[in-house]
């Protein structure tokens, strides 16, 4: 990460139990075209690292024997294994560590899962040590939204104001990104092929799982969306919490008088890396 920010724990405080909500899920059927690409068979072990509330985990663990979520934030974890309960997925379990803390004596993986975490890491020592818990046809598999300029969704729907909501939150918080008690000034790094390239790693795919259905959204949904962000967590407004959800309620009230929004699901994008390289 940038120089002028640390990793602490407060960086999601607060925001698992709006995570679910306010998140866009990943595309329709991710866990199903990622199962078939890696030939995965129900053996074998997932390890998802930055798990939050398990929005990968859980659709991947019917295809593992066992899944195994990593995340230093506690209320993510409980919010991950209260969704485990409702879907009845009983082959998960949920450690409580930092990415920095691995191997933590987990064992070996046939899958490690980074979704739109990796970045929060100490990346070249975190691929590192991930290379040495994967089986030797194991795959290191980063997930994210794919970046393309966003289709606006048919009239007359109205899209969700995010450029108004981010500034709205900057007004609240300063114009640089915050996360934890820190600042985000040079913004989150890019380039994961080069880390991985470091680490070993080699034979990188890339899989594209489209969506681009409309998803309808109410006011409560985005600002669930605005309290499960890191820049924008609960804990960051501190006595000012009630007047920033007062502001952006009445903001999204000025955006669609009925609450109503809607915007299209992005395709994901999901790239893997490996076998690694064995020297």
């Amino acid at each position: 990460m940038s120089d002028g920010w640390q990793w602490d724990s407060s960086l999601f405080r607060g925001s698992a139990a709006h995570y679910a909500r306010g998140r866009l899920p990943y595309a329709p059927g991710f866990a199903e075209a990622l199962a078939e690409t890696l030939g995965l068979d129900g053996t074998g072990r997932l390890l998802d690292v930055g798990c939050g509330p398990g929005i990968v985990l859980l659709p991947m663990a019917p295809y593992v024997a066992e899944a195994v979520g990593v995340d230093p934030d506690t209320d993510m974890l409980a919010e991950a294994e209260r969704q485990a309960g409702r879907r009845g997925v009983t082959n998960a379990r949920w450690v409580a560590a930092r990415a920095e803390d691995l191997p933590a004596g987990l064992g070996e993986f046939r899958v490690v899962v980074f979704a739109q975490s990796f970045h929060w890491t100490e990346r070249d020592r975190v691929a590192a040590t991930v290379r040495e818990m994967l089986a030797p046809d194991g795959a290191f598999v980063h997930l994210s939204e794919l970046k393309n300029p966003p289709t606006a969704p048919p009239p007359p729907s109205v899209p969700p104001p995010y450029d108004r909501i981010a500034a709205l939150v900057r007004r609240r918080l300063g114009p640089v990104r915050r996360a934890g008690q820190g600042l985000l000034v040079d913004g989150t790094p890019g380039r994961e092929d080069l880390v991985l390239e470091r680490a070993g790693f080699a034979h990188v795919r890339r899989l594209v799982v489209p969506a681009g259905q409309v998803v309808d959204r109410t006011a409560d949904d985005l600002v669930a969306w605005a309290f499960s962000r890191s820049d924008s967590a609960p804990h960051l407004f501190g006595d000012e919490l009630p007047d920033f959800e007062r502001d952006l309620r009445a903001l999204l009230r000025e955006s669609s008088p009925d609450g109503r929004f809607a915007e299209r699901l992005p395709a994901t994008e999901i790239m893997i890396w490996g076998p690694p390289r064995r020297d």
